[in-house]
């Protein structure tokens, strides 16, 4: 079962346990060093007591002590002989005493942990006095030396303690003062039950990692809601386009089983119904076209634009002065883009259709005109939308999603549509020429 804790609390913890490893590190280090440092002058200090007694024995004089120092002379044979004032009992027993030799030993006596009285750190020798070969131990009192690193282990323990409760809530104070916006995201999200409608609470005097994430989320959801918009105005259009060619054949058809027909009306009821009936599948395939350009990728080839295939025209004279350049783009889909351009030219255009491109570096334009007025200004805002047909257009046949698929085109190669001045439409693709 997984643990279920909050980023606030999983960021508490591996604060303390970095804190944690940093601190021990860093003690560790201190007390090393501390401890080296008095072993050493512990040491510098045994050494000197030790020649100073080894001396005294040497010559016969009386054995020098003083406080926290002391020294006992045992015989070879590990018997006490003689001993400073106030000296504890045997600071080394009979075997350390017959393995002496002429070169130094320094022994611990006593623990460190826990605390002792007797606490010695002892150079044991062998020495020729007077009197014949004795074996010398010299010690001095480790009481300071092992108190001082206590105190210190105790003093580092108690300082990592409060810094770590320290970093404990400084922590998680940061990560909540980092975190409340995340909180305020999700109840806001929470709140507004799937509707695209609500924003994030974003902060705009801070601007941060997460104001940026609110920012990004508010961008997103107005996308969102506009795509909302979009598909609503879609559907609806799309039902009022389909019902009046359906209410059209369903009449028909009622008009036909009425009652018995001649041969000539039902031939005019069939033609009727057969130019609806076409109507219905251009209208599905251009939404399925628009469908699939917005579903799939664009398969980009070198091609050269004068091979362009352009719709054959009745009546009307189509000039194509496209240049002989070869480029890389999606040739079926910029055919049905001009093709589109030139239907409409067609019925809602004058004279002759001329249908052109611009190079640039990195895109080519293209734009189909006439010798008609082209598209109004007042129209040419929301000529791109689907089912958009402007007032002069109503009348006649078509479902006013040509200029929406030429759009989708161009943004789909990475380019845009638009209406110029004159009226024409122009829409550009991103290319590279070859």
């Amino acid at each position: 079962m997984k643990l279920r804790r909050r980023i606030g609390t999983r960021l508490v913890l591996a604060v303390i346990a970095a804190m944690s490893v940093v601190l021990t590190g860093a003690g560790a280090f201190v007390y090393w060093r501390v401890s080296y440092a008095l072993d050493r002058q512990l040491n510098q200090d045994l050494t000197a007591y030790s020649e100073l007694v080894a001396t005294a024995v040497h010559q016969g004089s009386a054995l020098p002590s003083g406080p926290g120092e002391t020294v006992q002379v045992y015989s070879p044979s590990g018997q006490l002989v003689e001993s400073s004032p106030d000296s504890p009992p045997p600071l080394v027993s009979v075997d350390d005493v017959r393995t002496a030799t002429s070169r130094p030993r320094v022994i611990d006596i006593g623990t460190f942990v826990p605390a002792v009285k007797v606490a010695f750190r002892v150079s044991l020798m062998s020495v020729r006095s007077p009197h014949g070969s004795v074996v010398v131990a010299a010690g001095i009192s480790r009481q300071k030396h092992d108190e001082a690193l206590r105190e210190l282990l105790l003093q580092l323990f108690l300082s990592d303690i409060a810094t770590i409760v320290a970093a404990g809530f400084v922590g998680y104070g940061v990560a909540r003062a980092a975190l409340d916006p995340v909180e305020r995201y999700r109840l806001a999200a929470k709140a507004a039950s799937g509707s695209a409608n609500t924003r994030l609470p974003v902060d705009s005097d801070r601007d941060d990692e997460l104001t940026r994430l609110g920012h990004t989320f508010n961008s997103l959801l107005a996308e969102i809601q506009d795509s909302q918009a979009r598909e609503r105005r879609f559907l609806s259009d799309a039902a009022h386009e389909l019902r009046t060619p359906l209410a059209v054949l369903a009449a028909e058809l009622e008009w036909a089983q009425h009652r018995p027909r001649s041969s000539q009306q039902m031939s005019e009821v069939m033609s009727s119904l057969g130019s609806q009936v076409h109507g219905l599948i251009d209208l599905s395939n251009a939404l399925l076209d628009l469908e699939e350009l917005r579903a799939i990728n664009i398969h980009a080839q070198p091609i050269s634009l004068r091979s362009l295939a352009l719709p054959e025209l009745d009546g009307r004279v189509l000039v194509n002065v496209l240049p002989d350049v070869e480029v890389t783009c999606d040739r079926r889909w910029v055919e049905v883009a001009l093709a589109n351009l030139v239907r409409n030219s067609e019925k809602y255009g004058a004279g002759t259709i001329t249908v052109n491109a611009a190079m640039s570096k990195s895109k080519v334009t293209f734009v189909v005109g006439d010798e008609g007025h082209g598209i109004t200004q007042e129209f040419a805002e929301r000529a791109f939308e689907r089912f958009s047909r402007d007032e002069p257009s109503r009348t006649s046949p078509g479902h006013g999603l040509g200029l929406a698929m030429v759009k989708a085109v161009a943004q789909a190669h990475g380019g845009s549509a638009w209406v110029d001045k004159r009226g024409r439409v122009k829409f550009s693709v991103a290319t590279t020429q070859s």
